[in-house]
């Protein structure tokens, strides 16, 4: 079976490396190369702390079994030209200050529910997971699941991987879809014409423009989120650390900027630290506000951060979907198109499940999970709103 994947970011990576284990014959295809837009601009989070009970939330907590799984396989078997993931299981702590305490212990406790793993923190104990913490956190929740990759290597090694199994990659825009009544029959790019049995919409912020080329309709949107990076130091950040803020800010539909604090170590010595949310479109203009809105919540958080150099600032776009659920499976209409986007922040770390629940849908495998939830025909993905 011959699939065509539009998209080489983390979701297309990681269909192609699913679909090319199956034995499909895999074409992955983008405008500008691998994770050449929103994975190379992202935190690489791997977090089942930030997912409030429901469909995503068990989504999370199985792609957190498979990255641990997929991460030591790719690590350990290393293919030429694919580099380390920099998997690592530090695990997460999310903190409150007065006044937010009881609503952060309500939901670990609702998260303990479907099977999330967290223990509330004394004042001892978070003083002795994260020292350089401002003193006056009033609450931490200690998440052990959470982890991270560096975003843009574990794309690439998932491709890579796929490549050497014979998966085809191609630098080339995608201009039309190429139907037959209601059928996909291949796409049509700028240098060719290309047949297949299957095609997976993986353009994440761009995935609503790529439906229409089918004459689908998918409601997915761009949503900006800038990130600062200080220059290396010694760590004196231990965990993925953040403020139950950035919970609220994930769920929220509103349009305008949301800042919340996460903070986190890199192996290079680095220290990552975000997170900004806003519906601007594509827009590039007026990143200085959520930076420095940023900026000054973590210095709250973690005072050391006042004294430190700023290497870079960097933003992103992330496929936003109105429900807050990715849309994996195939298409409402068009038979042979299948859709993987819509995870917004997330999708690094829901890559490897959304694969599995890719191949499910276009070749038979076993689902890792139920997939109707995720049905990209559900009414709300249907109708494009303001």
């Amino acid at each position: 079976m011959r699939i065509v994947i539009i998209g080489a970011g983390a979701i297309g990576a990681a269909c192609a490396l699913e679909l090319a284990e199956a034995g499909a014959e895999v074409i992955v295809l983008d405008r500008v190369g691998v994770a050449g837009e929103t994975s190379s601009r992202c935190e690489g989070n791997i977090l089942v702390s930030d997912k409030a009970p429901g469909p995503e939330a068990l989504l999370a907590i199985e792609a957190n079994r498979a990255w641990r799984a997929l991460a030591e396989r790719l690590d350990a078997d290393r293919v030429a030209g694919q580099p380390a993931t920099e998997f690592e299981a530090k695990g997460g702590i999310v903190v409150a200050f007065a006044g937010g305490a009881e609503a952060l212990e309500t939901f670990a406790a609702a998260q303990r529910g479907i099977g999330i793993t967290s223990e509330v923190l004394d004042a001892a104990a978070l003083r002795a997971a994260e020292p350089h913490l401002a003193d006056d956190i009033a609450c931490g929740v200690h998440y052990p699941d959470d982890a991270q990759v560096q975003p843009s290597l574990a794309t690439q090694a998932m491709l890579a991987r796929a490549r050497y199994l014979g998966a085809d990659y191609r630098v080339t825009e995608v201009i039309g879809g190429i139907v037959d009544g209601s059928r996909v029959r291949g796409v049509q790019t700028t240098d060719s014409r290309i047949e297949a049995d299957a095609v997976v919409n993986c353009a994440g912020p761009w995935a609503g423009e790529a439906a229409a080329l089918f004459g689908a309709a998918l409601d997915i949107r761009p949503r900006r989120g800038t990130i600062l990076v200080t220059a290396p130091m010694p760590q004196r950040v231990f965990h993925k650390v953040y403020d139950a803020d950035y919970v609220g800010a994930v769920g929220s539909g509103d349009a305008s900027l949301q800042t919340s604090t996460v903070v986190e170590s890199t192996p290079g010595g680095t220290v990552l630290i975000g997170s900004s949310r806003e519906r601007v479109g594509f827009s590039e203009a007026g990143t200085l506000v959520p930076l420095a809105e940023i900026a000054a919540k973590a210095t709250r958080l973690f005072p050391f951060l006042r004294d430190t150099m700023l290497l870079r600032t960097y933003f992103g776009f992330r496929p936003y979907a109105p429900d807050h659920v990715p849309a994996i499976g195939p298409d409402a209409q068009i038979a042979g198109l299948f859709h993987a986007a819509g995870h917004e922040g997330a999708g690094i770390g829901l890559a490897p499940t959304t694969a599995a629940l890719i191949s499910h849908a276009i070749l038979g495998t076993a689902a890792p999970l139920d997939p109707a939830p995720f049905l990209p025909a559900r009414a709300s993905l249907q109708g494009v709103a303001a």
